[in-house]
């Protein structure tokens, strides 16, 4: 009789147990989708095309002008005393030093810009998902992202459409 108990008392939590586990709601979310199309993301997007261009632009012109100036040097290279052409090679060199460091330095600048504006758009995004997962009292919510590790995501709920209207576009 007292196994019966037991074995009564143990089927009743693993019954107890299970409907909760199956109370849990799960949902999942594209982010990828989602953060390529909030209009902050668009906007980063054209601020850092602008801020390459004008990157490239002033790179551009530097190589140009020591484009210019390596053809003159090397006009002139002949009726040149050999210190001269010698000065004239040390000053070609730490021009194209200072472009390299100019790209080192915009592509160092573009990364810190984008990390800098990127953070606050994952933080919006990341609240919006927990504010409607906790609306439609979800549990758990998975990245569907193609290669992000969920695979089978048919029967939790899509959030995408719900997000999307909590930022308002």
């Amino acid at each position: 009789m007292k196994h019966l108990k037991t074995l009564l008392l143990v089927a009743i939590l693993t019954i107890g147990l299970g409907g909760v586990a199956q109370a849990q709601k799960t949902a999942h979310i594209n982010t990828d989708k989602l953060l390529s199309s909030m209009p902050e993301t668009k906007a980063l997007k054209a601020e850092l095309q602008r801020l390459e261009k004008t990157y490239k632009d002033d790179i551009e012109a530097m190589a140009k002008k020591l484009e210019s100036k390596i053809k003159k040097y090397e006009a002139e290279g002949k009726s040149q005393t050999q210190e001269t052409n010698q000065k004239r090679a040390i000053e070609v060199n730490q021009e194209r030093n200072r472009i390299v460091q100019a790209q080192q330095e915009a592509q160092n600048a573009m990364q810190k810009k984008y990390q800098e504006k990127t953070m606050p758009i994952l933080k919006k995004a990341e609240d919006a998902i927990k504010a409607v997962a906790a609306e439609k009292g979800i549990i758990y919510v998975f990245d569907a992202t193609p290669g992000k590790g969920l695979i089978v995501y048919d029967k939790g709920e899509d959030i995408y459409n719900a997000v999307k209207s909590k930022l308002g576009f």
